[in-house]
């Protein structure tokens, strides 16, 4: 909590040049007394902040002193900015120029040689869009009316308390309070087909860690692919998990969970897989592709 209130100090003073114990100490809820052993701390740290007496008084910091000379080591200043870099997508952060500013005061070039983009093909515009407004209803704690699908392919209108917005394996999720479930939710971005920011507000809570589930052990699956689907294979197995035959094709192992996500995720191949083991899933996917065909025949 101290080194989060020093380093907010020493960015208040290269804001505002010069300022007072008695301000600072309204500005961060402490004594003023507190303030003068934070004074104290920043100068025995080797950063020149002064406290000068008399009418025009005050604490400021030494002309021409910049924050990278006492706070951050070279390869933290680019970790901050590569962060920033990373989510350029999202529009305040370009139209501040918040990247440029820390740029000039770390003295350093922000070179553009980092793009992250997480909207979908064709969406950039809405994609980033609904996180903008996310974004803002994280931040400011306002509810969010949504209509979103679920698995079951049912779309509902939803009222949220959003808490966080999480990336995992390459797709957006919000995570948020239901009012309509009176419990904690988890909603896929993509399947969030409409929004409008609320003025409701809300009270700050963290979403819940969730329980330790006990480890399920799935069954091996062995599958066979033609070298024209390397780069498919790649995106959805590991390397250690491929092994690459004598004529070319890729056979993948893995363990998987044996569900009807499992035989979709198959037939997402079409006549590009062939499971080699086990035999049940073998039949059970040709059932599957023959009432496919049984239904969508001329």
């Amino acid at each position: 909590m101290r080194e989060s209130r020093l380093f907010k100090i020493v960015y208040h003073l290269l804001d505002q040049g010069q300022t007072t114990a008695p301000e600072l100490a309204e500005k961060f809820e402490v004594s003023v007394r507190t303030i003068y052993r934070d004074i104290d701390a920043l100068s025995g740290a080797g950063i020149p902040v002064y406290a000068e007496t008399g009418r025009n008084g005050g604490i400021h910091l030494m002309r021409g002193f910049v924050l990278d000379k006492a706070l951050f080591s070279e390869e933290e200043k680019q970790e901050i900015l590569t962060a920033m870099q990373s989510i350029k997508t999202v529009r305040n952060i370009n139209s501040s120029q918040t990247l440029q500013k820390l740029s000039a005061m770390f003295h350093l070039d922000s070179e553009d040689w980092l793009e992250v983009d997480f909207s979908r093909w064709g969406s950039k515009e809405f994609d980033n869009e609904k996180f903008e407004l996310l974004k803002s209803a994280v931040i400011h704690r306002k509810q969010v009316k949504i209509h979103y699908a679920n698995s079951y392919e049912v779309i509902s209108e939803r009222i949220v308390q959003p808490c966080k917005l999480a990336y995992k394996s390459s797709a957006w999720y919000l995570k948020a309070f239901c009012t309509k479930k009176q419990g904690w939710r988890t909603f896929k971005l993509n399947r969030i087909l409409d929004l409008e920011l609320l003025s409701e507000s809300f009270p700050h809570r963290d979403f819940p860690k969730p329980p330790v589930a006990p480890q399920r052990e799935y069954n091996q699956i062995k599958l066979r692919f033609p070298r024209e689907m390397a780069y498919r294979i790649y995106d959805e197995f590991v390397p250690t998990q491929v092994q690459v035959q004598d004529n070319g094709d890729l056979v993948a192992s893995a363990k998987m969970p044996e569900d009807p996500w499992l035989i979709g995720f198959l037939l997402s191949f079409g006549t590009q897989v062939e499971v080699l083991s086990p035999t049940y899933l073998k039949e059970a996917l040709a059932k599957e592709a023959k009432s496919i065909y049984e239904k969508n025949k001329p």
